[in-house]
């Protein structure tokens, strides 16, 4: 499941290679587009800034800070990247899939499960808050 978007990235190659091979060219472009944008939501690397969660752990962002536990492909976190709009360049990203300790974390607040978003607001966590409540605390940085 993690390197799910690579699988996307080679369908999406052979779709629209067979779909030029055919002379489809317009399909070869939608099939294009439609797989490159489903690769970029399923990778590692969407997000804003990124961290590990060595880094967050008892320094000032995990006290006074911002903090997203994520994971590519979790519907829940890409609703919370859109509706925090530009704020969520404030907002320090981790990803639990790159960083075992993050997903180690998200799960001893969650009860065993890995739950994402879980979010560290002044260093409480809360697990797949309202948008408009991290809004309300980035916006308040």
């Amino acid at each position: 499941m993690r390197s799910s978007w690579l699988l996307v990235l080679g369908a999406t190659a052979l779709l629209a290679g067979q779909a030029v091979a055919s002379g489809h060219v317009v399909f070869a472009v939608g099939y294009a587009l439609a797989g490159l944008a489903l690769a970029h939501w399923l990778s590692p690397w969407q997000g804003g800034r990124s961290t590990t969660h060595a880094e967050v752990a008892g320094g000032p962002l995990a006290e006074n800070g911002v903090v997203i536990y994520w994971r590519p492909g979790c519907v829940f976190c890409a609703r919370l990247r859109a509706r925090l709009g530009s704020l969520r360049r404030r907002a320090t990203w981790v990803n639990i899939w790159q960083d075992p300790e993050a997903a180690a974390f998200v799960a001893s607040v969650n009860d065993g499960n890995e739950v994402v978003p879980t979010v560290l607001i002044d260093g409480v966590p809360v697990t797949n808050p309202e948008p408009d409540r991290v809004r309300e605390a980035l916006a308040a940085r």
